[in-house]
């Protein structure tokens, strides 16, 4: 027979402890650089960017770069290689500050390519802040992962690449559609494209259309804001 103070002897010869318990911290999901401590409150405030994984038919690696403005919700850069290292993340990024501008922030994960030393010693002496996520939360860079799901199940998941020139083609197409031709319910059914060009001055809430909650979808048969109506009788 065992009773509880037997057990209780036995635990003492043995120099058992009961582990005491831990109170357990509070942890709000979300970290200090995430997209919601840190929204983008106008154009080029905060870039997003990523890498997306995929292969050529022959099982050879290709990684996509995506670079994101988190405002106007724009593909800024779609870029294909076979390996993305920090050195050619920051060509990328050095092109897109001289014919784009600089943003204030970059956000990203804590991936080789983004925490490289050299890459933020660059990016400090260009005067942009990096963002870096917490490690394991891809919740906290939430528009750029948006987006790498719109890239997996509109593109990667259904073409088959034979080539990376072709993989660099077929991604440029789909991100100038992306950009021109595809309504965006967050920005009130207009295309990344149009509403960027709406945000000319980089200073919030100036020159910019409202981004409130999502619209309905427009009827295709009412006139949007682009189009010129003919006056009766001509």
């Amino acid at each position: 027979m065992v009773n509880h103070k037997r057990v209780e002897r036995l635990w003492r010869r043995e120099g058992l402890q009961v582990p005491r318990k831990r109170r357990r911290k509070r942890y709000s999901g979300v970290t200090d650089n995430s997209s919601g401590r840190v929204p983008a409150l106008y154009k080029d405030h905060v870039w997003s960017y990523d890498l997306v994984s995929d292969k050529t038919e022959d099982g050879r690696k290709l990684k996509f770069l995506a670079v994101v403005d988190e405002f106007t919700r724009e593909s800024l850069a779609l870029e294909v290689e076979r390996r993305m290292t920090a050195r050619q993340v920051q060509e990328i990024l050095a092109y897109l500050f001289l014919v784009r501008g600089k943003p204030r922030y970059l956000r990203s994960d804590n991936g080789p390519e983004f925490v490289a030393r050299a890459l933020r010693r660059w990016l400090e002496g260009s005067g942009v802040g990096p963002l870096f996520i917490e490690p394991g939360s891809p919740w906290e860079n939430a528009y750029v992962e948006s987006f790498n799901g719109k890239l997996r199940d509109e593109l990667l998941n259904l073409e088959l690449f034979l080539s990376l020139d072709e993989a660099k083609y077929v991604a440029d197409r789909w991100r100038l559609d992306y950009n021109h031709h595809r309504p965006h319910s967050a920005l009130n059914w207009m295309t990344p494209a149009a509403f960027a060009a709406s945000c000319p001055t980089a200073v919030a809430g100036q020159g910019c259309a409202a981004r409130g909650s999502a619209a309905p979808r427009p009827s295709p048969h009412t006139p949007n804001a682009t189009e010129t109506l003919t006056p009766s009788g001509t």
